[in-house]
């Protein structure tokens, strides 16, 4: 692969609500820094809903020489505050790629299911569940928000390359069906579950027989016992507060499982460079939110909900990287044993 990368959580808003508290540019630095140094990256796939924050670890970024996939993240916005959102954020990342750094644009992530006007549901939830949970008018359903996501995109892209003048791309679910002739670079979310696992590899090579070049976002799981099956919903076992939206606790008791969430990273990154993908961000570094809560209640160790490859500290910091709240987990060193390879290596694989 070209573009050896992670995702970087720059902290999520759902109806006002932040998913980071604080946002430390100088945390951000040592961290991007890791992320060359120790996983081997050099891109970096920086998301959030908070277009100065957006901005902050972009220039980071690249100060590091890490190439910038710039990528604001809206959730439950409306399509107009979504495009506001995107027009920010396009002359920030204009700005940074006139000064010289190489950066990608991405238009959005997930919209149609991740935000409001699409499919109908005012929260995700209401979304996923009349989505999946009814078939009857599914196929209509799925036809109805592909428009109203497409009549979205070409506006928004048509305003976006007015402002950023480097490439563009858009982090597509496969079911949204997006016309790529709007788009430089061909992204998708592409999340291994057991259902599918038969036919991954043979999915991935046909997308990348198309002209353009492919990258893949979003791909991930959980730290417990049997997420890699469930892949797509492997966060699923989260129980939030229903007027904060903050994660509360685990749903059941679930046993820890590092080297499963190491080896299925392994195996799709095995994948993506055996079939000549261009880019990769594994998602994701970390999540602030779901901090790891060893030797009490099993379920307040909301560590095992999160697909981050380091595990949050409380009140303390870590051994491996000292002074850093957090410790890696297996699947950073998975990543970066894969990441330090040759290239030439990679694509043998």
């Amino acid at each position: 692969m070209r573009a050896r990368g992670i995702a970087y959580d720059t902290g999520f808003v759902i109806d006002g609500v932040d998913s980071m508290e604080d946002f430390d540019g100088d945390l951000v630095r040592r961290e991007l820094t890791i992320i060359r140094d120790a996983l081997h990256c050099n891109a970096v796939h920086l998301v959030g809903g908070h277009p100065a924050r957006l901005e902050l670890a972009a220039r980071a970024a690249a100060d590091l020489g890490l190439e910038v996939w710039f990528s604001p993240y809206p959730i439950d916005l409306h399509p107009d505050q979504i495009l506001g959102l995107l027009l920010d954020c396009a002359e920030r990342a204009e700005r940074l790629r006139a000064a010289g750094a190489h950066v990608v644009f991405v238009a959005g992530v997930e919209l149609s299911i991740m935000n409001r006007g699409f499919f109908d549901g005012d929260g995700i939830d209401e979304r996923l569940g009349g989505l999946i949970g009814n078939p009857d008018g599914r196929v209509e359903r799925i036809a109805e928000a592909r428009s109203r996501l497409d009549r979205l995109l070409r506006t928004a892209v048509a305003a976006i390359r007015a402002r950023f003048h480097g490439k563009v791309t858009y982090a597509a679910i496969p079911f949204e069906g997006v016309d790529w002739s709007l788009f430089d670079v061909v992204t998708l979310e592409l999340i291994r579950s057991a259902e599918v696992a038969d036919q991954f590899r043979d999915g991935v090579r046909r997308l990348v027989a198309q002209p353009k070049p492919v990258a893949v976002t979003g791909f991930g799981t959980a730290t417990w016992r049997g997420a890699g099956d469930v892949a797509p919903r492997s966060m699923e076992i989260i129980e939030y507060d229903p007027a904060t939206h903050a994660p509360l606790r685990l749903n059941a008791v679930y046993d820890r499982d590092e080297a499963g969430q190491a080896t299925y990273l392994r195996e799709l990154l095995d994948i993506f460079d055996g079939e000549g993908v261009d880019g990769a961000f594994v998602h994701l570094f970390a999540l602030r939110n779901l901090p790891h809560r060893p030797g009490g209640d099993p379920r307040d160790d909301l560590d095992l909900a999160s697909l981050g490859i380091v595990k949050v500290l409380e009140g303390r910091t870590g051994n491996a990287f000292p002074g850093l709240p957090w410790e890696p987990k297996a699947a950073f060193a998975a990543i970066a044993e894969h990441y330090s390879r040759p290239r030439s290596a990679q694509q043998r694989t």
